[in-house]
């Protein structure tokens, strides 16, 4: 175990959450160049861009409200006693810089930047963004072997195209994933499913292909931890990628998403499936799709701020038993 006091977070106890310049939960900022950059074993990664969006635009800007709205997270987990900034070198790495005028562009940005990050043995844990930002990361992460996923959406995200042929969409991230060799779809799983359809094109794409789905209606009759640990059965002892979509999460709770869905779990569900990960090998994972514009409230982005406290508790807690 470690405890660099350096990347240690301020405390509310010093300086009050409203003051200072926010960073993810308070954390130092080591951006690439900084002579801690190496040192850094969890770097928190802002990827505002949205240009896969194909309605309601706007989580270009989540990264900057999940900083802010993360301020509020302390040291310690309050069931597990977890404390994450102790046991692992946890920084905000800052953003990618996009170009929001270009698809193809960004895309090698985002992979570019993680290939940096990687390089350096750094796990990453990502803000985005719409979901298509998950694509350019997976290539990075990717590079040696496909990986498994264990995925919360209200969404599969597997559909071939839009709009006649365009294939870069934050409907199409998962489908590109499993053609370009990044996922190995046996070790896909994909939780909360519901919604109307345009038709079965993509659930037709994940049996033909072995991908798990469990819809709604099955996690609503099993329970969050009976889910979870055919999750981690299937995710089994490979690399493993957690990509979180906050529309998983019943619109009551996260309103502010760009494809809300009604009928899925509470926040406390929505706590609980991350703390099913324990276990798994996970090589990073994200939070994806706050929309600022739609929640002013920023509740929206305390709620994924939260989950993302979950996730980077899990991964310390997994960095920490793997070394």
């Amino acid at each position: 175990m470690t405890s660099d006091p350096f990347f240690h977070p301020v405390s509310g106890f010093d300086l009050p959450r409203f003051a200072g310049v926010p960073t993810f939960m308070r954390l130092p900022y080591v951006p690439h160049g900084h002579e801690r950059y190496n040192d850094v074993q969890i770097g928190l990664i802002g990827v505002p861009w949205d240009s896969g969006t194909t309605n309601r635009p706007g989580p270009r800007h989540g990264p900057r409200q999940l900083r802010d709205a993360s301020t509020m997270i302390r040291a310690q987990h309050a069931t597990s006693g977890m404390r994450p900034f102790e046991t692992r070198n946890c920084a905000d790495l800052g953003d990618v810089g996009p170009n929001p005028a270009d698809i193809m562009d960004s895309m090698a940005r985002i992979t570019a930047f993680y290939d940096q990050v990687i390089d350096a043995g750094i796990t990453p844990l990502t803000a985005g963004g719409d979901h298509l930002t998950t694509l350019p990361v997976l290539r990075a992460l990717a590079r040696r072997a496909p990986l498994g996923m264990i995925h919360f959406d209200s969404h599969t995200d597997l559909f071939h195209s839009y709009f006649g042929g365009t294939m870069y969409t934050h409907g199409t991230p998962f489908r590109r994933a499993v053609e370009e060799g990044l996922l190995d779809p046996k070790r896909v799983v994909m939780i909360g499913i519901r919604g109307t359809m345009y038709d079965t094109e993509d659930r037709d794409f994940a049996a033909a292909n072995g991908i798990r789905l469990i819809l709604i209606e099955e996690f609503h009759a099993r329970g969050p931890e009976d889910v979870m640990a055919e999750a981690r059965e299937i995710a089994g002892n490979g690399d493993t990628y957690v990509s979180y979509d906050i529309d998983f999460v019943d619109p009551t709770f996260a309103p502010g998403t760009g494809t809300p869905e009604v009928g899925g779990p509470n926040s406390y569900q929505a706590l609980q499936v991350v703390r099913g990960l324990e276990g798994v090998r996970i090589v990073g994972a994200d939070m994806v799709e706050v929309s600022p514009p739609f929640d002013t409230s920023g509740g929206t982005a305390f709620l994924g701020a939260s989950i993302m406290f979950e996730m980077l508790c899990v991964m310390a807690n997994g960095s920490a038993a793997a070394v």
